[in-house]
């Protein structure tokens, strides 16, 4: 399989190392900000940029007609804009705010904990997430991926990276910390007791391992998929 890899950032470099690992090769590489993509010999592209060349970056590959993979975050006000071109284009995206196996089992417990605790109205709900001092966007996607799932089964219509934004409103605590790959914390809290649920990533390679599987899966397929598809859980 010939990537392009779109952001050669820490990420980047970790996809590239896994792909060759995996026998694949890669026949672009471009920075983060966008620009003319050289998508010639190209079978699939992998999108680690940032939130400004990741929209260019879509529309370019749709309009070439290769699949293309994305894990950049802070993008997502243009999603609706990007599917239906996608589905226009007759291509393939693949998007996921984490691609860690971990993290999407993480994501169902999530879901789950979310329905069985919304008949119980004592528990509070917040979210922390924490990563390395490099990552540009806050909230990361992890958290607004986990808080807009508990939305979905809870009276909790927004979430806020302030503390005391109201009954309705999940607050979310974004840490910045050196050396930190991405740790997610649910809390549930009564006056009686807590529940916490968390998933803590010890190095970049299981994101870019599930980057690279989905590359893979996405290859002869047109539409819009999510990582359930990959690991065909939930």
């Amino acid at each position: 399989m010939k990537i392009a890899l779109l952001g050669y950032g820490k990420m980047g470099i970790s996809v590239e190392q896994i792909a060759l690992n995996r026998g694949h090769s890669i026949t672009e590489k471009v920075s983060s900000k966008s620009g003319n993509i050289n998508l010639t010999n190209v079978d699939v592209a992998i999108d680690f940029s940032i939130p400004s060349a990741a929209v260019d970056n879509l529309k370019q590959c749709f309009n070439k007609g290769i699949p293309i993979v994305s894990g950049t975050t802070g993008w997502l006000e243009y999603y609706d804009e990007i599917v239906r071109l996608c589905k226009e284009k007759d291509a393939a995206l693949l998007y996921a705010s984490n691609f860690s196996l971990g993290v999407n089992i993480f994501f169902e417990i999530n879901k789950k904990l979310s329905q069985l605790i919304s008949q119980f109205p004592d528990y509070k709900v917040s979210l922390v997430e924490t990563h390395h001092t490099q990552k540009i966007d806050a909230p990361s996607g992890t958290a607004i991926t986990l808080a807009e799932q508990i939305m979905a089964h809870s009276k909790y219509d927004k979430w806020s990276l302030e503390t005391d934004k109201g009954d309705s409103t999940i607050p979310i605590n974004a840490k910045r910390i050196n050396q930190v790959p991405g740790t997610h914390n649910v809390n549930y809290s009564s006056n009686i007791d807590s529940i916490q649920i968390s998933h803590t990533a010890h190095s970049r390679e299981g994101f870019a391992l599930g980057a690279v599987l989905a590359a893979e899966w996405l290859q002869g397929k047109t539409g819009v998929f999510t990582m359930k598809d990959v690991l065909n859980i939930g």
